[in-house]
């Protein structure tokens, strides 16, 4: 009998003034080679269209989203949580005014893991807390010894491990 179950994608959402093909983008595709990076560009509402046009292309995700891109994650999930196995979001900014009023924000039973830096100067950590709290049924929230960019965290998380479905 052959198997017809597919493994997930594994995406790379980068941050707002980053890129697919920044530090994180660059270590996770040495890890994962199968990894796509691809670089959204505009206001939230225009990446969300590109990432939506991405993502149609297969049916279950492992999302990796940093910063902005965590949003992104977290704001596709809510949309569609049948289309993402594991959401692993990295100093997301999910905080009020970049959240758009009118998005209809939904508790979600997804396996979700934050990690955000307890020197993080660009994304506060009690509402990403609160946020996760409130919207993320099956989540973990790692306060780490970093700042918003996370790279000696990003160095030393298993991904393997991590990402293991």
């Amino acid at each position: 009998m052959v198997d017809t179950t597919q493994a997930p994608k594994i995406i790379f959402i980068h941050g707002y003034e980053s890129s697919g093909h920044g530090f994180k983008g660059n270590y996770l595709r040495s890890i994962f080679p199968e990894i796509i990076t691809p670089d959204f560009t505009g206001e939230l509402l225009e990446r969300m269209e590109q990432l939506r046009n991405v993502l149609m292309a297969e049916e279950k995700w492992v999302f990796i989203g940093s910063s902005f891109g965590g949003l992104m994650g977290a704001l596709y999930m809510m949309e569609h949580p049948e289309k993402v196995e594991k959401a692993i979001l990295m100093a997301p900014a999910l905080v009020s005014p970049l959240i758009p009023e009118n998005f209809k924000l939904k508790k979600n039973d997804n396996s979700v893991i934050i990690f955000h830096g307890k020197n993080d100067e660009v994304v506060p950590l009690e509402p990403v807390r609160k946020f996760a709290e409130k919207y993320f049924i099956k989540h973990k929230y790692h306060l780490v010894d970093d700042d918003h960019r996370l790279h000696a965290t990003t160095k030393s998380i298993d991904w393997k491990k991590l990402l293991k479905i």
